[in-house]
């Protein structure tokens, strides 16, 4: 069988070397960015915290865990963004209740990421914010 031109140069193996294996995740990144609502949405929220932050000159182990948080829901995001794109490639568009399940949890580990994001954030600014006024 003959391959067209642009399936020779797809990649089915092991990367080579580190910069194969970084430009292969700054592409993940960049699909996230361009394919998934709500990793916007949630990047949108923690430059925001970012933003807060910076106004509220939070101490170092204050940014520790804001940064935390913001990293835990954006990688939770990213999980539920993969879980999403298996199921979808193993089922197609036939509905399976395991299938339902998964995408159910994984969205569930997000929502739960987010919520530790809420907690952090106001255990971090509110006492800042009561020292300003």
């Amino acid at each position: 069988m003959l391959m067209a031109s642009s399936d020779k140069h797809r990649q089915t193996g092991k990367n080579r070397a580190f910069r194969q294996s970084l430009g292969h995740a700054l592409e993940g990144l960049q699909a996230l960015f361009h394919y998934e609502r709500n990793f916007r949405k949630h990047l949108l929220f923690g430059s925001l915290a970012v933003i807060a932050g910076l106004i509220l000159q939070l101490t170092i182990n204050e940014w520790l865990w804001l940064m935390l948080a913001i990293f835990l829901v954006l990688i939770a995001e990213t999980l539920n963004t993969i879980v999403e794109a298996v199921v979808d490639l193993v089922v197609g568009q036939t509905y399976h209740e395991l299938a339902k399940r998964a995408k159910d949890v994984a969205a569930g580990g997000v929502l739960l990421a987010a919520l530790f994001a809420v907690i952090v954030g106001a255990l971090v600014m509110l006492p800042v914010l009561g020292r300003w006024f």
